[in-house]
Protein backbone atom coordinates (compact mmCIF):
# COMPACT_ATOMS: atom_id res chain seq x y z
CA UNK A 1 0.00 0.00 0.00
CA UNK A 2 1.51 3.49 -0.99
CA UNK A 3 0.04 5.92 1.91
CA UNK A 4 0.51 9.49 1.88
CA UNK A 5 0.63 11.17 4.84
CA UNK A 6 -0.07 15.16 5.19
CA UNK A 7 -0.06 17.63 8.59
CA UNK A 8 1.73 19.99 9.83
CA UNK A 9 2.26 23.63 11.98
CA UNK A 10 1.97 21.92 15.07
CA UNK A 11 3.18 18.72 16.97
CA UNK A 12 -0.15 17.92 18.31
CA UNK A 13 -0.85 17.02 14.56
CA UNK A 14 3.07 15.24 13.13
CA UNK A 15 3.52 13.04 16.30
CA UNK A 16 0.00 11.13 15.77
CA UNK A 17 0.98 11.06 12.33
CA UNK A 18 4.68 9.75 12.83
CA UNK A 19 3.04 7.19 15.78
CA UNK A 20 0.77 5.80 12.72
CA UNK A 21 3.63 5.27 10.54
CA UNK A 22 5.35 3.51 12.57
CA UNK A 23 3.00 1.33 13.63
CA UNK A 24 1.66 0.59 9.99
CA UNK A 25 5.77 -0.18 9.07
CA UNK A 26 5.08 -2.96 12.12
CA UNK A 27 2.58 -4.55 10.64
CA UNK A 28 3.51 -4.38 7.20
CA UNK A 29 6.58 -3.37 6.01
CA UNK A 30 6.28 -3.41 2.37
CA UNK A 31 3.83 0.18 3.16
CA UNK A 32 5.48 3.01 1.21
CA UNK A 33 5.06 6.18 2.63
CA UNK A 34 5.06 9.96 1.74
CA UNK A 35 4.64 12.63 3.93
CA UNK A 36 3.53 16.23 2.22
CA UNK A 37 4.26 19.16 4.69
CA UNK A 38 5.16 22.82 4.30
CA UNK A 39 8.93 23.96 4.18
CA UNK A 40 8.79 26.21 7.14
CA UNK A 41 6.69 24.19 9.09
CA UNK A 42 8.34 21.72 11.95
CA UNK A 43 6.93 18.31 10.10
CA UNK A 44 10.15 19.51 7.59
CA UNK A 45 12.80 19.25 10.37
CA UNK A 46 11.02 16.35 12.42
CA UNK A 47 9.64 14.08 9.36
CA UNK A 48 13.18 14.52 8.02
CA UNK A 49 14.93 12.94 11.01
CA UNK A 50 12.23 9.58 10.74
CA UNK A 51 14.01 9.09 7.44
CA UNK A 52 10.47 9.44 5.71
CA UNK A 53 10.31 10.43 2.32
CA UNK A 54 9.07 14.41 2.22
CA UNK A 55 7.78 16.74 -0.04
CA UNK A 56 6.40 20.47 0.09
CA UNK A 57 4.00 22.34 -1.17
CA UNK A 58 3.45 26.23 -0.63
CA UNK A 59 0.41 26.93 1.48
CA UNK A 60 -0.40 29.44 4.59
CA UNK A 61 -3.56 29.61 6.70
CA UNK A 62 -6.41 31.88 6.58
CA UNK A 63 -6.85 34.98 9.38
CA UNK A 64 -10.05 35.36 11.03
CA UNK A 65 -10.31 38.85 10.21
CA UNK A 66 -10.61 40.05 6.83
CA UNK A 67 -7.41 40.45 5.26
CA UNK A 68 -5.75 40.77 1.74
CA UNK A 69 -3.81 37.70 2.99
CA UNK A 70 -6.82 35.71 2.63
CA UNK A 71 -6.64 36.50 -0.96
CA UNK A 72 -3.25 35.40 -1.89
CA UNK A 73 -4.44 32.17 0.48
CA UNK A 74 -7.09 31.49 -2.36
CA UNK A 75 -4.31 31.37 -4.72
CA UNK A 76 -1.38 29.61 -2.51
CA UNK A 77 -4.20 26.87 -2.02
CA UNK A 78 -5.45 26.72 -5.80
CA UNK A 79 -1.41 26.15 -6.38
CA UNK A 80 -0.83 24.05 -3.57
CA UNK A 81 -4.06 21.80 -5.07
CA UNK A 82 -2.10 21.41 -8.53
CA UNK A 83 1.48 20.78 -7.07
CA UNK A 84 -0.37 18.04 -4.54
CA UNK A 85 -2.05 16.69 -7.57
CA UNK A 86 1.68 16.28 -9.46
CA UNK A 87 2.77 14.51 -6.37
CA UNK A 88 0.05 12.14 -5.97
CA UNK A 89 0.07 11.05 -8.89
CA UNK A 90 3.65 10.53 -9.05
CA UNK A 91 3.87 8.23 -5.94
CA UNK A 92 1.04 6.63 -7.23
CA UNK A 93 -1.30 7.09 -3.89
CA UNK A 94 -3.66 4.41 -3.01
CA UNK A 95 -5.10 6.63 0.26
CA UNK A 96 -4.23 10.04 1.77
CA UNK A 97 -4.24 10.61 5.58
CA UNK A 98 -4.45 14.38 6.52
CA UNK A 99 -3.76 14.83 10.29
CA UNK A 100 -4.28 18.45 10.83
CA UNK A 101 -2.94 22.17 10.18
CA UNK A 102 -3.66 23.95 7.07
CA UNK A 103 -1.18 21.77 4.87
CA UNK A 104 -3.73 19.31 4.55
CA UNK A 105 -6.42 21.87 2.87
CA UNK A 106 -4.68 21.29 -0.59
CA UNK A 107 -3.40 17.83 0.07
CA UNK A 108 -6.54 15.77 0.81
CA UNK A 109 -8.76 18.07 -1.47
CA UNK A 110 -6.51 17.30 -4.53
CA UNK A 111 -6.76 13.42 -3.14
CA UNK A 112 -10.42 13.73 -3.15
CA UNK A 113 -10.61 15.56 -6.43
CA UNK A 114 -8.34 12.33 -7.74
CA UNK A 115 -10.35 10.14 -6.96
CA UNK A 116 -8.01 8.79 -3.96
CA UNK A 117 -9.73 7.31 -1.08
CA UNK A 118 -8.94 10.20 2.11
CA UNK A 119 -9.47 10.73 5.47
CA UNK A 120 -8.97 13.32 8.17
CA UNK A 121 -7.57 12.51 11.67
CA UNK A 122 -9.42 15.19 14.12
CA UNK A 123 -7.22 15.02 17.32
CA UNK A 124 -9.44 17.74 19.62
CA UNK A 125 -13.11 18.07 20.28
CA UNK A 126 -13.54 21.32 18.74
CA UNK A 127 -12.48 20.94 14.87
CA UNK A 128 -10.14 23.28 13.30
CA UNK A 129 -11.34 25.32 10.00
CA UNK A 130 -9.28 23.00 7.48
CA UNK A 131 -11.44 19.58 8.68
CA UNK A 132 -14.58 21.48 8.76
CA UNK A 133 -13.83 22.05 5.13
CA UNK A 134 -12.54 18.95 4.47
CA UNK A 135 -15.52 16.92 5.98
CA UNK A 136 -17.50 17.66 2.59
CA UNK A 137 -14.87 16.02 0.50
CA UNK A 138 -13.47 13.22 2.50
CA UNK A 139 -14.17 9.47 2.83
CA UNK A 140 -13.60 9.03 5.88
CA UNK A 141 -13.38 11.18 9.78
CA UNK A 142 -11.45 9.57 12.60
CA UNK A 143 -12.18 11.66 15.46
CA UNK A 144 -10.79 11.15 19.20
CA UNK A 145 -13.46 12.39 20.83
CA UNK A 146 -16.88 11.77 21.00
CA UNK A 147 -17.54 15.04 21.11
CA UNK A 148 -16.13 16.06 18.09
CA UNK A 149 -18.82 13.89 15.89
CA UNK A 150 -21.33 16.70 15.76
CA UNK A 151 -19.54 18.92 13.88
CA UNK A 152 -18.84 16.27 10.98
CA UNK A 153 -21.16 14.81 8.80
CA UNK A 154 -22.54 11.83 10.69
CA UNK A 155 -21.91 8.88 8.20
CA UNK A 156 -17.96 8.89 7.90
CA UNK A 157 -17.64 9.39 11.58
CA UNK A 158 -15.42 6.85 13.00
CA UNK A 159 -13.82 6.81 16.33
CA UNK A 160 -10.44 5.11 16.17
CA UNK A 161 -8.51 7.33 18.96
CA UNK A 162 -5.46 9.04 18.67
CA UNK A 163 -2.50 6.68 17.41
CA UNK A 164 -0.07 8.20 20.23
CA UNK A 165 -1.85 5.83 22.40
CA UNK A 166 -0.13 2.83 20.95
CA UNK A 167 2.93 4.38 21.59
CA UNK A 168 3.33 4.88 25.21
CA UNK A 169 2.47 1.38 26.21
CA UNK A 170 4.44 -1.66 27.30
CA UNK A 171 7.09 0.83 28.50
CA UNK A 172 9.18 0.16 31.77
CA UNK A 173 7.77 3.06 34.35
CA UNK A 174 10.94 1.58 36.72
CA UNK A 175 13.33 2.52 34.13
CA UNK A 176 11.77 5.52 33.63
CA UNK A 177 11.88 6.44 37.66
CA UNK A 178 15.23 5.76 37.89
CA UNK A 179 16.72 7.78 34.62
CA UNK A 180 14.78 10.68 36.56
CA UNK A 181 16.24 10.33 39.39
CA UNK A 182 12.80 9.03 41.28
CA UNK A 183 12.42 6.67 44.17
CA UNK A 184 10.66 3.49 43.33
CA UNK A 185 9.07 3.15 46.22
CA UNK A 186 6.89 6.46 46.47
CA UNK A 187 4.52 8.22 44.33
CA UNK A 188 5.62 10.48 41.52
CA UNK A 189 3.07 13.29 40.16
CA UNK A 190 4.30 14.89 36.45
CA UNK A 191 4.50 18.27 36.06
CA UNK A 192 4.25 19.42 32.64
CA UNK A 193 3.33 22.50 30.71
CA UNK A 194 4.23 20.81 26.81
CA UNK A 195 8.06 21.42 25.24
CA UNK A 196 8.19 24.93 25.69
CA UNK A 197 7.02 24.85 28.75
CA UNK A 198 4.05 27.04 30.54
CA UNK A 199 4.65 30.29 32.47
CA UNK A 200 1.81 29.72 34.60
CA UNK A 201 2.68 26.97 35.68
CA UNK A 202 5.89 27.16 36.95
CA UNK A 203 4.97 30.49 38.65
CA UNK A 204 2.46 28.08 40.46
CA UNK A 205 5.00 25.37 41.38
CA UNK A 206 7.83 27.76 42.40
CA UNK A 207 5.30 29.51 44.86
CA UNK A 208 4.81 26.33 46.61
CA UNK A 209 8.00 24.44 46.82
CA UNK A 210 8.40 24.71 49.97
CA UNK A 211 5.08 23.27 51.16
CA UNK A 212 5.90 20.42 48.14
CA UNK A 213 9.07 19.62 50.10
CA UNK A 214 7.10 18.11 53.15
CA UNK A 215 4.76 16.23 50.94
CA UNK A 216 4.89 12.21 51.05
CA UNK A 217 4.71 11.80 47.41
CA UNK A 218 7.59 13.12 44.90
CA UNK A 219 7.76 15.81 42.05
CA UNK A 220 9.39 15.22 38.46
CA UNK A 221 9.10 19.10 37.57
CA UNK A 222 9.39 19.78 34.03
CA UNK A 223 10.02 23.54 33.02
CA UNK A 224 10.61 23.99 29.75
CA UNK A 225 13.87 24.40 28.08
CA UNK A 226 13.04 28.59 27.47
CA UNK A 227 11.86 28.57 31.32
CA UNK A 228 14.57 26.64 32.61
CA UNK A 229 17.39 28.98 33.30
CA UNK A 230 14.63 31.56 35.10
CA UNK A 231 13.02 29.01 37.32
CA UNK A 232 16.77 27.63 38.44
CA UNK A 233 17.80 31.03 39.66
CA UNK A 234 14.13 31.75 41.63
CA UNK A 235 14.63 27.91 43.06
CA UNK A 236 18.40 29.08 44.17
CA UNK A 237 16.71 31.69 46.05
CA UNK A 238 14.05 29.56 47.82
CA UNK A 239 15.96 26.06 47.98
CA UNK A 240 15.12 23.08 46.25
CA UNK A 241 13.06 19.95 48.69
CA UNK A 242 14.85 16.70 47.84
CA UNK A 243 11.70 15.23 46.83
CA UNK A 244 11.34 17.85 43.80
CA UNK A 245 13.33 17.05 40.67
CA UNK A 246 13.89 19.77 38.16
CA UNK A 247 14.46 19.18 34.50
CA UNK A 248 14.05 21.27 31.41
CA UNK A 249 13.03 18.61 29.13
CA UNK A 250 13.20 14.50 29.30
CA UNK A 251 13.51 12.54 25.84
CA UNK A 252 11.90 9.54 27.24
CA UNK A 253 8.08 10.35 27.92
CA UNK A 254 6.37 7.23 27.59
CA UNK A 255 8.89 5.45 30.11
CA UNK A 256 8.46 8.64 32.43
CA UNK A 257 4.44 8.28 32.17
CA UNK A 258 4.64 4.78 32.14
CA UNK A 259 6.13 5.33 36.02
CA UNK A 260 3.64 7.94 37.05
CA UNK A 261 0.82 7.98 39.26
CA UNK A 262 -1.17 11.75 38.66
CA UNK A 263 0.38 14.34 36.10
CA UNK A 264 -0.42 17.98 36.18
CA UNK A 265 0.08 19.16 32.15
CA UNK A 266 -2.17 21.42 29.87
CA UNK A 267 -4.66 19.52 27.61
CA UNK A 268 -3.56 19.38 24.28
CA UNK A 269 -4.99 16.12 22.66
CA UNK A 270 -1.56 14.39 22.23
CA UNK A 271 -1.19 14.43 26.13
CA UNK A 272 -5.07 13.28 26.84
CA UNK A 273 -4.30 10.37 24.32
CA UNK A 274 -1.58 9.30 26.29
CA UNK A 275 -2.67 9.74 29.60
CA UNK A 276 -5.92 7.56 28.92
CA UNK A 277 -3.99 4.93 27.24
CA UNK A 278 -1.95 4.28 30.31
CA UNK A 279 -5.07 5.30 32.67
CA UNK A 280 -2.98 7.73 34.43
CA UNK A 281 -5.38 10.63 36.69
CA UNK A 282 -4.46 14.23 35.37
CA UNK A 283 -5.15 17.74 36.85
CA UNK A 284 -5.20 19.60 33.72
CA UNK A 285 -4.71 23.39 33.28
CA UNK A 286 -5.91 24.04 29.61
CA UNK A 287 -4.01 26.71 27.43
CA UNK A 288 -6.42 29.80 26.99
CA UNK A 289 -4.11 30.62 24.03
CA UNK A 290 -5.65 28.18 21.55
CA UNK A 291 -8.09 28.25 18.49
CA UNK A 292 -11.98 27.73 19.55
CA UNK A 293 -10.37 27.27 23.46
CA UNK A 294 -10.43 23.69 22.50
CA UNK A 295 -7.76 22.40 24.88
CA UNK A 296 -10.79 23.24 27.84
CA UNK A 297 -13.04 21.54 25.71
CA UNK A 298 -10.55 18.45 25.47
CA UNK A 299 -10.14 18.67 29.34
CA UNK A 300 -14.05 19.00 29.89
CA UNK A 301 -14.17 15.24 28.00
CA UNK A 302 -12.23 13.66 30.95
CA UNK A 303 -13.52 16.18 34.24
CA UNK A 304 -17.13 15.26 33.05
CA UNK A 305 -15.59 11.49 33.42
CA UNK A 306 -14.41 11.74 36.61
CA UNK A 307 -10.92 11.01 34.74
CA UNK A 308 -9.20 14.47 35.46
CA UNK A 309 -9.61 18.03 37.64
CA UNK A 310 -10.26 20.62 35.30
CA UNK A 311 -8.17 23.67 36.75
CA UNK A 312 -8.70 26.70 34.45
CA UNK A 313 -5.52 29.36 34.42
CA UNK A 314 -7.52 32.05 35.62
CA UNK A 315 -8.22 29.86 38.92
CA UNK A 316 -4.59 28.49 39.24
CA UNK A 317 -2.25 29.26 42.21
CA UNK A 318 0.31 27.11 43.84
CA UNK A 319 -2.30 26.77 47.13
CA UNK A 320 -4.74 25.37 44.80
CA UNK A 321 -2.52 23.46 42.69
CA UNK A 322 -1.03 21.14 46.10
CA UNK A 323 -4.60 21.13 47.41
CA UNK A 324 -5.69 19.10 44.24
CA UNK A 325 -2.56 16.98 44.01
CA UNK A 326 -3.13 15.96 47.50
CA UNK A 327 -7.17 14.99 47.49
CA UNK A 328 -5.94 13.06 44.56
CA UNK A 329 -3.05 11.06 45.81
CA UNK A 330 -3.81 11.03 50.03
CA UNK A 331 -6.98 9.65 48.46
CA UNK A 332 -6.47 6.08 47.41
CA UNK A 333 -10.16 5.61 46.38
CA UNK A 334 -10.44 8.64 44.36
CA UNK A 335 -6.88 7.77 42.63
CA UNK A 336 -8.12 4.40 41.81
CA UNK A 337 -11.93 5.57 40.53
CA UNK A 338 -9.80 8.14 37.88
CA UNK A 339 -7.40 6.00 37.17
CA UNK A 340 -10.27 3.20 36.05
CA UNK A 341 -12.06 6.52 34.46
CA UNK A 342 -9.14 6.99 32.69
CA UNK A 343 -8.09 4.08 31.35
CA UNK A 344 -12.20 3.54 30.02
CA UNK A 345 -11.91 6.51 27.96
CA UNK A 346 -8.27 5.19 26.85
CA UNK A 347 -8.41 3.95 23.13
CA UNK A 348 -4.97 1.96 23.24
CA UNK A 349 -5.63 0.20 19.77
CA UNK A 350 -5.70 3.88 17.92
CA UNK A 351 -3.18 3.08 15.39
CA UNK A 352 -4.30 -0.34 14.69
CA UNK A 353 -8.38 1.48 14.44
CA UNK A 354 -6.78 3.72 11.59
CA UNK A 355 -4.89 1.48 9.56
CA UNK A 356 -7.77 -0.94 9.67
CA UNK A 357 -9.86 1.94 7.88
CA UNK A 358 -7.48 3.09 5.68
CA UNK A 359 -7.25 -1.10 4.04
CA UNK A 360 -10.67 -0.81 3.80
CA UNK A 361 -11.25 2.05 2.29
CA UNK A 362 -8.55 0.82 -0.48
CA UNK A 363 -10.17 -2.35 -0.71
CA UNK A 364 -13.65 -0.90 -1.42
CA UNK A 365 -11.58 1.36 -4.37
Amino acid sequence: MKIVVSGGGTGGHIYPALALIREIQKEASEAEFLYIGTEKGLESSIVSRENIPFKSIHITGFQRKLSFENVKTIFRFLKGVRDSKRLLKEFNADIVIGTGGYVCGPVVYAAAKLGIPTIIHEQNSVPGLTNKFLSKYVDRIAICFEEAAPFFPKDKVVLTGNPRASEVLGHDGTKGRLSAGLKINQPVVLIVGGSRGAKPINEAVLKSLAELGEKPYQVLYITGDVHYDEVQKEVALIGSPKNVIIKPFIYNMPEILSGTDLTVARAGATTLAELTSLGIPSILIPSPYVTNNHQEKNAKALSEHGAAVLLLESELTGKKLTEQMDQILMDKKKLSEMKNAAKELGIPDAANRLYALMKELVNKK
